[in-house]
């Protein structure tokens, strides 16, 4: 009963995190009420609902797509597309991206799930890679290339503009994160997160009971659209626009190790992975570039001077020991604590 409660606890606690002055040296440069720690915060649990988004179609329905990055791009640059050339209020920029982009979704993956496994992985990679190419030509002077698209601070409400409102572009990002959640864990809850389940285990048998894969696949791949499309409109307020990595397929690869390090079809380990993956990628850039890293011999210096080689080293020991990521911790540390009283007992009475 009391495990029920954890997650509302740890929400009002972030919620209240703002209001905190406390310092940890280690993992943050300043307070965690410093504008610097809860931009880090909010980027963290932006791509920490995307991890959620992608493992309603990955973990849960057993889809592996290389184009989920191509609606999370949606998001963003029609935020700052619909920002710049009209005028808009910023919810209604907002609804009108995200329904755009679930519509993207629903085209592209009707066309995309008349192919299953691998040829249906390189479809949406093939959609990606069409996303990137027309991003990067800019049509229309609209994307702005490679050097991306910038928000003008003028066109946004004044409560999200500014470090000192920093905290908004937090709690923004903490709801997107919560609703993201609380999405992925009602669909998986209901007969219809069952059917998803089966799916990815024998779409064969969901087929023989009378039920459509097809349409089950779908309305995984279209909801998980749409979790990235919002999560793409929150993302380009916290950074200030778009830039064109955002529809990679390099941050597709970068989703699933996060999903992968969580524990694929958990109920909060793509939560924590994403958290923690986008953590480690900001920590670990800013630590391979300090004098620290700079004065150390050039054995060392080289390979910890690059984040994604020990972001690559971190995943392989974590599949290795815990190859069901960091919602198997839990499972593996209890059979432990059980123990550990009882060889305490062992040796007091020895």
């Amino acid at each position: 009963m009391i495990r029920r409660w954890i997650p509302v606890a740890l929400l009002v606690a972030m919620i209240a995190l703002p209001y905190s002055n406390l310092t940890v040296p280690v993992l943050f440069d300043g307070a965690l009420n410093s504008p610097g720690t809860l931009q880090l915060l909010a980027i963290c649990l932006v791509f920490g609902g995307l991890a959620l988004g992608y493992d309603l179609m990955f973990g849960r329905t057993g889809m592996l797509s290389f184009g989920y990055a191509l609606y999370f791009a949606a998001g963003s640059y029609g935020t700052a597309i619909l920002v710049e050339q009209t005028t808009w209020p910023l919810w209604l920029v907002a609804i009108a991206t995200i329904v755009g982009s679930t519509l993207l979704a629903l085209v592209l993956g009707a066309v995309a799930l008349r192919t299953t496994g691998i040829a249906f992985a390189m479809v949406t990679l093939a959609f990606a890679q069409v996303a990137a190419i027309t991003v990067a030509r800019n049509p229309g002077r609209l994307t702005g290339g490679e050097e991306g698209l910038s928000i003008p601070g003028a066109r946004l409400p004044d409560a999200l503009v500014g470090v000192v409102n920093t905290v908004n572009l937090y709690w923004l990002a903490l709801a997107f994160a919560a609703v993201a959640a609380f999405v992925v864990h009602r669909v998986a809850d209901a007969p219809a997160g069952r059917v998803l389940a089966a799916v990815r285990d024998d779409d064969r048998r969901v087929d023989v009971l009378g039920l459509d894969p097809y349409r089950y696949r779908l309305l995984a791949f279209v909801l998980s659209g749409a979790l990235a499309a919002a999560g793409g409109v929150v993302y380009a307020l916290l950074v200030g626009g778009a830039s064109p990595h955002l529809a990679s397929a390099d941050l597709t690869l970068s989703l699933l190790v996060m999903v992968v390090l969580g524990g694929p079809g958990t109920r909060w380990g793509p939560l924590a992975g994403g958290i923690a993956f986008a953590f480690l990628d900001h920590r670990l850039t800013a630590a391979g570039s300090s004098d620290a890293v700079a004065g150390l011999p050039s054995v060392l210096r080289g390979p910890l001077s690059q984040p994604l080689f020990i972001l690559g080293t971190i995943f392989i020991l974590a599949v290795y020991f815990f190859p069901g990521g960091l919602a198997g911790l839990a499972g593996r540390l209890g059979p432990l604590r059980r123990l550990m009283p009882a060889r305490a007992g062992n040796a007091d009475g020895g």
